[in-house]
């Protein structure tokens, strides 16, 4: 069993989903986890969650939409999350990449769904590209609040925000990316994490790995980033499809103890 910890199918049309999902299973990804990128997309995510019980949701405001419209108070994103298909909060952090949205906004933004996590007993999906000093500042100031879960998805930051994120009870989930030729640098990050922190995921449609980058990606591949992963760390691949499913289950623990 494999899980994809993180994957947006709503971007699939409905009526190619069921396909997608039965790949997927026949390829062993038996759960996934479709994400939350804005308030209005929320119905979609929990409708997909409910039509298929292989799926489950997050609910947040990616923070390329943050500046668009009013961001949810902690207590509508709480109440979002009411829902017993929805077992995280995010995406939501930080991108200094494309700068869709003005930095303060993120910021504030990242905050509230910290703190909406916190609330609501769910671990954060969060997005970090170009901003790991901020990233890394925010994480240890709201800790001061309470403790809280959290997992970097996606995770192709330095080795300093891996660090310092493990060093907070984080989690570092991996996609496609990990398989490019000049990921060697994230393979090493991945090689030395601990064990029971690590994840998988596919970011689908996006970043499919080798050997079909450049090409639409689906939540069948995580099987193919779980074997680099394996690799990189020198096990067998079931045996990192086995650490990760359970460092999923404990993390994402409304999601139950798995099958």
């Amino acid at each position: 069993m494999i899980v994809d910890s993180h994957c947006h199918l709503d971007h699939f049309d409905a009526e190619e989903r069921p396909a997608i999902v039965a790949r997927a299973v026949a390829a062993g990804v038996t759960r996934m986890v479709t994400i939350g990128t804005r308030v209005d997309q929320a119905p979609a995510v929990k409708a997909i969650a409910e039509r298929f019980p292989e799926v489950w949701g997050t609910v947040g405001v990616h923070p390329h939409q943050a500046g668009d419209g009013a961001m949810p108070t902690v207590e509508e994103l709480v109440a979002l999350a009411d829902h017993p298909r929805i077992i995280g909060i995010g995406e939501s952090g930080l991108d200094y990449f494309y700068d869709k949205s003005p930095r303060d906004v993120q910021r504030e933004g990242f905050r509230r769904h910290i703190r909406a996590a916190r609330a609501a007993g769910l671990p954060l999906a969060i997005h970090a590209r170009d901003a790991d000093e901020d990233i890394a500042a925010i994480l240890r100031e709201e800790r001061e609040g309470g403790a809280f879960d959290f997992l970097l998805h996606c995770f192709s930051s330095t080795p300093a925000l891996a660090e310092a994120a493990l060093g907070m009870g984080g989690y570092l989930s991996f996609s496609g990316i990990l398989s490019f030729p000049r990921s060697t640098e994230l393979r090493e990050v991945a090689a030395r994490a601990p064990a029971g922190r690590l994840l998988v995921e596919t970011d689908a449609p996006f970043l499919a790995p080798v050997p079909h980058r450049g090409k639409r990606c689906e939540p069948a591949f995580t099987a193919l980033t779980c074997a680099v992963l394996a690799q990189a760390r020198g096990v067998a691949p079931d045996a990192m499809a086995a650490q990760t499913t359970a460092n999923f289950f404990r993390l994402f623990q409304r999601a139950g103890g798995g099958p």
